[in-house]
């Protein structure tokens, strides 16, 4: 099934660029999404902060292989420099099983027809809620040192792999 495309403008490549990202989420197909990256992009969300698409590559190889992601594109804009979209991930978390759905504002910056800059906005509260619950998501809700060290740890396996 295809990402919903409401309300999108694909007229932009960039735009379409930031469309293959996405579907390739939802596809679970990592080396279409890493291929939508420049070589020096750097990618940043709530738990995240990585330097090269070798890293982001490893970041997406392990959501794709550890959730299944359903992506509701709501928008996408994009013209030849920066882009933007909002989309709601609705996933398990693997951690806990638990159901999360998460919208997210993402903001782009393009060079040579890849993504050189990525950045993911969320409520890190909510987002923390519906993972974990309890003292634990009040906790990495709010602390994002405790996100960025559990996140690190996961991607390590990841990364020796590339």
């Amino acid at each position: 099934m295809p990402a919903d495309t409401r309300a999108q403008n694909l007229e932009h490549e960039n735009a379409l660029l930031v469309r293959r990202l996405f579907t390739s989420l939802q596809a679970r197909n990592h080396a279409e999404m890493a291929d939508c990256y420049a070589p020096a992009a750097t990618f940043r969300d709530i738990a995240f902060d990585l330097h090269d698409r070798r890293e982001i590559h490893a970041m997406w190889r392990m959501v794709c292989t550890t959730t299944t992601v359903t992506v509701t594109i709501e928008s996408i804009e994009a013209d030849d420099h920066a882009g933007r979209a909002r989309i709601v991930d609705d996933y398990t978390f693997s951690d806990t099983q638990r159901r999360v759905i998460n919208p997210i504002e993402s903001r782009f910056r393009f060079e040579n027809g890849r993504i050189i800059e990525h950045r993911d906005e969320c409520d890190a509260r909510r987002w923390a809620d519906q993972a974990f619950g309890g003292v634990k998501g009040w906790l990495a809700g709010r602390i994002r040192l405790l996100r960025a060290r559990a996140a690190a740890r996961k991607l390590q396996p990841y990364l020796t792999r590339s």
